[in-house]
């Protein structure tokens, strides 16, 4: 008390001594003395220390401490440090759990770009984007290249890539323990960036807790999964956009549409007792050999077949009353489908014994950019980039040509109209035809080559071509921008065609305005087919959209979607049965899908990288071949492997030297080489495009399938392992021809055709 009082009294005393300025700066705050210095340096004319003065002190809170200032609080910039923080809080954690935690990125990115753009910092958007360009490119290119065009807040509402990000919630599947250390570094790391991320996360994302494992290359769930045969990703199917893209999906696609009607279109009366009568009569000219069934009896399974499957009404899809000519078809088809190669299934691991006849064009200069056979498998058409289309006759004999006084006889043609190039071609329907005229032995026989061929460009058009006269009948303008596809029905009369768009439009042969526009994806269409019964067609899109869509041609409307493709689809197939489809993407996938269901039933992984340009399914609907771009022809069993312990094999440097002699041989060797134990081989022939026109020459050299699905296909490529799937019956490998067009012939015979790239 005393040492208090004694301190009173001097207090008192030197305030009763008339000095103020103790007593009064003891009362001032610092903000009052901040006043008091800044006007001192104002009066003495230190103009610069003054402002530097008033720049400091603004950071300093009423106790005169400095301000820690929030991150939310600041400007752009708090969204490239709140990004770095989630990413270097990932990269320096547990290896176990970045493969899950990284999915987080992307979104992250999108919506902090998005924001930004929004809130009108333009310049930091752009530095923002080109700083993480190279973090996403490889994965999301197509996504970057259209945020790059997103400069003014505006352009956030109207561009069609920002608003399917902003029009749903993004989906991120994170282990449970995974997402509970997420948010508690987030809460931890609150004012140096976490809420920024809570934020973003609780306004554009949906984070579903699982209880699955942690997910990463190399955990015991993953290991245990390709054991399966199973996707590391497949419980992460519905990451990202609901849909992918598309707002609806198959659970509301079935609850408010019937049943689909897959099973064959029913022959034509009319027709069908005509071809039932002609084929009798075949058998009496010619019995059928001990133990084969004869041609009616085939006729009548055939038959029994489309009355009792659920197949759509004759009368749904109108078609042009038949002819002799489709008389004569149908006895063919019935002929080729008895006297075919039966592919039933896998026995035992071995791979059926398969034959392919590859076709190599040479001295193409990469000009190729599109190709197709006729279904007779008489002639093969390919399309430039110099916009001009050529028909080669495969045996090398010289075209035919009802042009009067055309004499030129060659074995190729070349058809000019198109002003850009040609990227999508289809023959109508052909088959090898009877040597005998069955209704008229004193008339010619009836021919049932193709008579037409279908072109498609970037100029816009579809042009129809006779390959009688060899000059185009027609040209369709309906498409806004290049058409992509085209592709004849199976029944004929009917084409369709898809582009740039985003539409595919049905057409008819007899009208030059489309019957039926198909709308629905949000991006260009990059492959196309049509059911076997031809009342329904598959679409597929690329860039973001990556869906592929079932639409009803009598309706008009879409009854399926098909999500789970991550890389661009480039070839679409559907099975003869009409239950399967099959679609493949630039990542070496194939994917096969359940139709009726919407439901994906496996995939299959062979091929490097670099894309699949072709898909065919056998007679039977239970082996698939696909021609990849890499190279090589594989052959899939569509049935799930017996065997599904084996794992998939991973080939690398030490496998990759002995394929040579024990999987397949290259088809464009120099030199014979070896078929193989399995019996599957390849013949390889020659086309030279340039210079004078020649005969197809055919080059020695065979190649083998393999029988084991655990050493089958390319090994290393670029230094890459190649993961192939133990439903992998056979692979056949050329040297150096990247395989555009590979297909089954109607007697289970496979062609493909490439052109040589050296």
């Amino acid at each position: 008390m005393s040492a208090s009082n004694g301190h009173g009294g001097q207090h008192g005393a030197g305030s009763s001594g008339g000095g103020a300025g103790p007593s009064q700066a003891s009362t001032n705050s610092p903000s009052d003395l901040n006043k008091i210095v800044t006007d001192y340096l104002l009066k003495k004319g230190f103009t610069k220390t003054e402002a530097t003065f008033r720049k400091e002190s603004s950071n300093v809170n009423s106790d005169g401490r400095p301000i820690r200032r929030k991150i939310d609080e600041m400007g752009p910039e708090r969204y490239p440090k709140a990004f770095q923080l989630l990413k270097d809080w990932i990269e320096n954690g547990l290896d176990l759990y970045k493969f899950e935690l990284r999915k987080l990125l992307w979104p992250i990115f999108v919506y902090s770009f998005l924001d930004m753009v929004e809130q009108n910092f333009i310049q930091e958007s752009k530095l923002f984007l080109k700083d993480l360009w190279s973090d996403f490119e490889n994965t999301h290119a197509d996504d970057l290249r259209a945020f790059e065009t997103v400069q003014l807040p505006i352009h956030v509402t109207e561009n069609p890539t920002t608003k399917i990000y902003r029009g749903s919630k993004y989906r991120i599947p994170l282990n449970q323990h995974v997402s509970a250390q997420l948010f508690g570094f987030l809460e931890r790391q609150e004012d140096a960036g976490g809420s920024v991320i809570t934020l973003l996360l609780q306004t554009y994302c949906q984070v579903d807790s699982t209880a699955r494992g942690p997910i990463e290359p190399y955990s015991f769930e993953a290991i245990a999964r390709r054991a399966q045969n199973a996707d590391l990703d497949e419980a992460d199917v519905q990451e990202g956009i609901p849909g992918v893209f598309t707002g609806v999906s198959n659970r509301d696609i079935l609850d408010t549409h019937a049943a689909l009607k897959l099973g064959p279109l029913p022959m034509e009366l009319e027709l069908r007792d005509d071809v039932r009568a002609e084929l009798e009569e075949q058998d009496q000219r010619q019995p059928p050999a001990s133990g084969v069934p004869s041609l009616v009896s085939e006729f009548d399974a055939k038959i029994k077949q489309e009355e009792g499957a659920d197949g759509p009404s004759r009368t749904d899809l109108p078609l042009p009353p038949s002819r002799a000519r489709d008389v004569v078809m149908e006895m063919q088809k019935i002929r080729e489908s008895r006297d075919r190669f039966q592919i039933e299934d896998r026995t035992g691991g071995v791979g059926v014994p398969v034959s392919v006849c590859m076709f190599t064009f040479h001295n193409t200069c990469g000009s190729v950019s599109s190709m197709a056979f006729s279904k007779d498998h008489q002639l093969v058409a390919y399309g430039s980039m110099d916009s001009y289309i050529r028909v080669w006759s495969i045996d090398g004999k010289a075209l035919k040509s009802r042009m009067l006084g055309d004499s030129d006889k060659t074995n190729n043609r070349k058809l000019i109209g198109h002003s850009g190039p040609v990227y999508g071609l289809s023959f109508s329907d052909a088959v090898s035809g009877l040597k005998y005229n069955p209704f008229d032995e004193k008339q010619p026989p009836v021919e049932t080559d193709s008579k037409l061929l279908l072109s498609s460009s970037s100029d816009g058009t579809v042009r129809l071509w006779s390959l009688d006269v060899w000059s185009c009948l027609c040209v369709y303008k309906s498409h806004s921008g290049p058409v992509f596809r085209v592709l004849w029905s199976p029944h004929g009369h009917y084409f369709m065609t898809a582009g740039w768009d985003k539409t595919v439009r049905i057409f008819t042969q007899d009208h030059a305005s489309a019957q039926r526009l198909l709308v629905g994806h949000n991006t260009s269409i990059s492959a196309i087919a049509w059911h076997t019964n031809g009342t329904y067609v598959f679409s597929a899109s690329d860039e973001t959209d990556k869906t592929i869509r079932m639409w009803s041609v009598i309706k008009g409307d879409c009854v399926r979607v098909f999500t789970g493709h991550t890389d661009y689809i480039t070839a679409l197939e559907c099975a003869p049965n009409g239950r399967i489809l099959a679609s493949a993407d630039t990542g070496g996938n194939i994917i096969i899908w359940d139709i009726t269901k919407g439901t994906r039933i496996k995939r299959c992984r062979g091929h490097a990288k670099g894309g699949i340009s072709s898909l065919s399914f056998s007679a039977e609907s239970t082996v698939l071949v696909s021609g990849g771009l890499d190279g090589t022809l594989r052959l899939w069993d569509i049935n799930l492997p017996k065997d599904a312990s084996k794992t998939p094999a991973l080939l690398g440097a030490a496998t990759g030297s002995a394929l040579a002699s024990s999987s397949a041989q290259p088809a464009d060797a120099a030199g014979a080489g070896g078929e193989s134990a399995t019996g599957g081989s390849s013949q390889d022939r020659s086309i030279t495009v340039g210079g004078q026109p020649s005969p197809p020459a055919t080059a020695a050299g065979t190649a083998g399938a393999t029988a084991s699905a655990n050493n089958t296909g390319a090994g290393k490529k670029k230094g890459k392992e190649v993961t192939i799937t133990p439903d992998q019956i056979s692979a056949f490998a050329t040297k150096k021809t990247p395989i555009l067009r590979a297909e089954f012939t109607r007697m289970n015979l496979v062609v493909a055709s490439g052109c040589f790239d050296p």
